[in-house]
């Protein structure tokens, strides 16, 4: 070997023993897939290791290969059929009174049958040409869909009923003075089946990068402390600031209306709203990482 050789030799193994250095102390900034910014590291990374947010990153990419899925289309139905496959004892349910739309509902059996948690996010886009809500829909699904598939080979105290609701989006062309009466289909169609439930966890808006979600106003508090100290004990405290955000009508709130303590976890400052941005330059897997280890041991304390 040459002399030249075998200084570029040594300045490989120079720079990999650099690189191996800055990646093990997260100071690299192209470790994230997801381009690693002022923005996504200022959501902090989990100090426990049970939910796989880059496996959710990989299920909000491939939601977003189905093109729009407002409610009753075809990729929506699609979409359907997979995440059956995502839940345990995964089933479909149409939303009655509305032909075409469906809930995907699975159960994870808990220790006592008489205590029973629900946790859900919807699966439809906003009906606008173009917009693939990667944060508004797909986000939520996916983290619910791996809490699912973590949590399968282990039991909690209480049962665990997953529900990802079809027609949360009102249909095309309804004006946002009646979103309450025309959307939240199939939240309106399960909620009094649960209305003995001691909790229900919605997750909606959860994957932006830079991601802080206060509470939302109409959330109840008791449950929200509960989530604030699961979010200290994996190190994410920072994710879910003090404070209080604005009522906000979401799926949550036909549990609400059963009597059921219900919590909202969304970041609804978030620029890209019903706008065809929403798509997978928004989403950080540190965001969904956070939001997934959060819940995860919120759901372990109940």
């Amino acid at each position: 070997m040459g002399p030249v050789r075998a200084l570029t030799g040594v300045l490989v193994l120079v720079i990999a023993g650099v690189v191996a250095v800055l990646a093990a102390s997260g100071s690299l900034l192209f470790v994230d897939d997801d381009g690693a910014d002022a923005t996504t590291a200022s959501v902090p990374r989990p100090e426990v290791n049970r939910f796989a947010g880059r496996a959710a990153y990989r299920s909000v990419k491939r939601q977003l290969a189905l093109g729009p899925r407002p409610a009753g289309s075809d990729p929506s139905h699609e979409l359907a059929e997979r995440l059956v496959g995502a839940l345990p004892d995964g089933r479909l349910e149409d939303v009655p009174g509305h032909p075409g739309l469906r809930n995907v509902i699975g159960t994870l059996p808990g220790r006592d049958p008489d205590r029973l948690v629900v946790l859900g996010a919807h699966y439809d886009t906003k009906d606008i040409p173009g917009f693939l809500g990667a944060n508004d829909g797909a986000s939520g699904t996916a983290i619910v869909a791996r809490i699912a598939r973590t949590l399968r080979p282990r039991r909690l105290e209480p049962t665990v009923e997953f529900v990802l609701f079809d027609g949360e989006e009102s249909p095309a062309g309804t004006p946002d003075s009646q979103f309450s009466r025309r959307g939240l289909r199939g939240s309106k169609a399960v909620a009094p089946r649960y209305r003995d439930a001691e909790a229900m966890i919605l997750l909606d808006f959860v994957g932006e990068k830079g991601l802080r979600i206060p509470r939302e106003f109409s959330s109840s508090e008791e449950l929200w402390r509960e989530l604030r100290a699961a979010a200290r004990r994996v190190g994410v405290a920072g994710v879910f600031p003090r404070g209080t955000q604005g009522s906000v009508i979401d799926d949550h709130v036909p549990f609400i209306r059963q009597g059921v303590p219900s919590i909202d976890l969304i970041d609804f400052d978030f620029a890209c709203f019903h706008r065809t941005c929403d798509d997978l330059s928004r989403i950080s897997p540190r965001s969904l990482d956070a939001v997934g280890e959060t819940v995860i041991e919120l759901l372990r304390s109940l």
